[in-house]
């Protein structure tokens, strides 16, 4: 649309004056009731005067978008309703309108952030043009030398006709949150956007916490995770992933689940090689470093010599070696050299060889973290890194489906977590700067502001994804996270969202997490929130310089989230 030819304030389109101004919205008064009704102007319908249209008010240097947000009458004239007065006289009511944005008046199509003045009394209020509202919206997020392609999603509520284009830039660029009750459309919207994402060649990562997207999108390359040999294997886990597995009591168990791991470490950087310095060796007898009588010196001189690829925090060691070498790591330390297993040491650690044994003997996280060896599986992370990899044009969405993960042992919360460390790692090595990524969450409570909890009662916080959405905007990891309880998200994380697609809320908690997470999400917009029908949702942010009320196209591929009816039977 050429900027030049726009003309928002027709005579055709006046609506009524401006009787006062304050500043969180203005008032305006109507000469007639008869121009709020809607009316078609060269072949387009338009709502008129009905709350919730969009109107544009002339001003001396700027002009206005606002939407009506209530209507009224003089209280002269609520005394004489009547259906007889309402088919024979003028009403002339008055209304408030909620100012969106500014724009130059001279071209209109030049959004000014913020509101640095208002309209006078007395300035003109029109009906604004379907066109000119659609306009803005498709260049919200866009700078003025870029240039990009919108992407439709839908309409919006107050304005059938007219469609909501957006570039996804403004969706996902600054992080995205999707929220609202079951039954809002939270799922569906989700699901159009993938669509979007994969139809302007974008890559995606979705974690199907439900199994519930199972359409069959074009580029779509599906994991069903803990089955078809599909693992994150332990040896991608962190050390502190491990600790918070095997949960070892902090002054006893801890040092020697350390000690262990390092130990393991260097005889897997050995590869089958002798420990040995200046004619001491310590013995390595089936993987295991057999510190028993044996001196420190070839240890000592191993360990600094590769300090850095020692404790680099990953768990790349053999882990069914793990309890036979902490019964290493109990020898007696003389200073210079260790002595025997001292079996008082041994007896501190004998819960955590239980746990290690349980661990190692679990079906559950073995068949998600592969402790017990299998030629057949197949580590997640390779996926990843074909997926992400420029040579692979033809995938465009990575399904993570956790449909059948159980729930026992917190597997789900520390494998979504090991995604996101492992996520996290790769934008901070800039491996996506050129070719950005957006990581979809869905039921995003079940794995954000979770913590394991040990039996000494401290605290390990997973969060993994709390750290990408604090930094990794930057180097383009963008994630979009999908939940119908925004109470438990992180302040922090949900802060960090610069983009809110709000369905239906009533809790009063959920609306206060939104209310103070997002500045331009004003008391006005939170308003309607309550009330939003299926598929209908605000969306609002930074890169938003107004709240939008729309509802969403169903996407082509419909997510599987219907209830089970139950069934009736005739008496």
């Amino acid at each position: 649309m050429d900027s030049k030819k726009i003309n928002p304030f027709r005579h055709e389109y006046f609506l009524g004056y401006i009787n006062q101004v304050l500043p969180q919205y203005v008032k305006v008064h109507f000469p007639s009731s008869v121009l709020l009704n809607g009316f078609t102007h060269y072949g387009k319908e338009f709502n008129g005067g009905l709350v919730g249209s969009f109107v544009v008010i002339e001003g001396s240097k700027y002009g206005f978008l606002g939407r009506i947000t209530e209507l009224l009458l003089p209280e002269s004239e609520r005394l004489s309703l009547s259906e007889k007065a309402f088919q024979t006289s003028e009403f002339h009511p008055s209304g408030k309108i909620e100012i969106l944005l500014s724009f130059d008046l001279y071209d209109p199509l030049t959004v000014k952030k913020g509101l640095t003045t208002y309209p006078n009394i007395g300035a003109k209020v029109f009906v604004s043009s379907g066109d000119l509202v659609q306009d803005y919206m498709s260049r919200f997020g866009i700078k003025s030398d870029e240039n990009t392609k919108a992407i439709e999603l839908g309409h919006l509520v107050s304005s059938p006709n007219i469609n909501v284009k957006v570039n996804l830039q403004s969706i996902f660029g600054r992080h995205c949150a999707v929220v609202g009750t079951t039954g809002g459309g939270k799922s569906f919207t989700v699901s159009k956007l993938i669509e979007s994402l994969i139809t302007t060649g974008n890559k995606a990562i979705l974690i199907d916490a439900t199994g519930e997207y199972d359409g069959k999108y074009n580029g779509l390359k599906n994991i069903n995770v803990g089955f078809d040999g599909n693992i994150f294997h332990y040896s991608q886990l962190t050390v502190d992933d491990l600790f918070f597995i095997l949960k070892p009591s902090t002054k006893t168990q801890a040092p020697k689940l350390m000690e262990a791991i390092r130990s393991l470490k260097i005889v897997k950087l050995l590869n089958g090689k002798p420990l040995e310095y200046k004619g001491e060796k310590i013995p390595i007898d089936d993987g295991v470093l057999k510190k028993e009588n044996a001196k420190k010196s070839p240890y000592n001189h191993f360990y600094y010599s590769h300090v850095s690829e020692i404790e680099n925090g990953k768990a790349d060691f053999d882990f069914k070696k793990l309890n036979l070498q902490i019964a290493q790591e109990c020898a007696f330390d003389k200073g210079t050299h260790w002595e025997n297993i001292y079996n008082n040491d041994f007896s501190f650690c004998i819960s955590l060889v239980s746990r290690i044994n349980n661990l190692t003997n679990t079906p559950e996280y073995n068949q998600i973290f592969g402790f017990q060896e299998n030629k057949n599986q197949s580590d997640i992370t390779n996926s990843i890194e074909s997926f992400i990899s420029k040579k692979n044009t033809n995938e465009n969405l990575l399904r993570l489906n956790l449909k059948d993960v159980k729930y026992d042992f917190q597997i789900r919360e520390t494998f979504v977590n090991a995604i996101g460390k492992f996520l996290l790692n790769k934008a901070r090595n800039r491996d996506f700067e050129n070719s950005p990524i957006v990581v979809l969450i869905d039921e995003a409570h079940q794995f954000l502001n979770k913590s394991i909890k040990d039996e000494f009662f401290d605290t390990k916080p997973l969060d993994a994804f709390d750290s990408i959405a604090k930094e990794c905007r930057k180097y383009g990891l963008f994630l979009c996270i999908a939940t119908q309880m925004p109470r438990d998200i992180p302040k922090g994380t949900l802060s960090q969202m610069g983009t809110f697609i709000v369905h239906r809320l009533i809790n009063y908690n959920d609306k206060e997490a939104i209310s103070s997470a997002c500045s331009t999400a004003n008391k006005n917009t939170l308003d309607f929130l309550p009330i939003l029908g299926e598929g209908e949702a605000v969306v609002t942010g930074v890169d938003f310089p107004m709240p939008i009320i729309m509802k969403f196209e169903k996407p082509v591929e419909e997510p599987n989230s219907g209830t089970p009816k139950l069934n009736i039977k005739n008496a």
